[in-house]
């Protein structure tokens, strides 16, 4: 299934650390990137051993630290730019992107 990431408004671009590869995923659950679907996201991360950024709105964390992603106050209609540097970054983008796309398990 094919989602179009929304528009993040006037945010500026994300940084992307060179030889890096990027998606920008849309944020679909209805609760949006709160703990539990941080906790997920994370999980997934720690799968592969790509180095993992989460950018929203010039705020970059690192895309294995919980509290970092939730400073990102990532709600329903957003989007975040994630970028991967690694052997198996393709992969492990995959996966993240899969994740938000399946609403990290969630109903709604």
């Amino acid at each position: 299934m094919d989602i179009e990431p929304l528009d993040n408004g006037d945010c500026p671009p994300a940084p992307i650390p060179e030889g890096a590869l990027v998606r920008e995923l849309p944020i679909i659950n209805r609760k949006g990137l709160h703990a539990r679907a941080s906790a997920k996201f994370v999980q997934t991360v720690e799968r592969f051993s790509s180095e993992v950024t989460v950018t929203r709105c010039g705020e970059t964390v690192g895309g294995r630290s919980i509290m970092g992603l939730l400073t990102l106050a990532a709600a329903q209609g957003t989007s975040i730019t994630v970028t991967a540097k690694g052997e198996d970054a393709e992969a492990c983008l995959d996966a993240i992107a899969e994740l938000l796309a399946n609403r990290f398990g969630e109903d709604e």
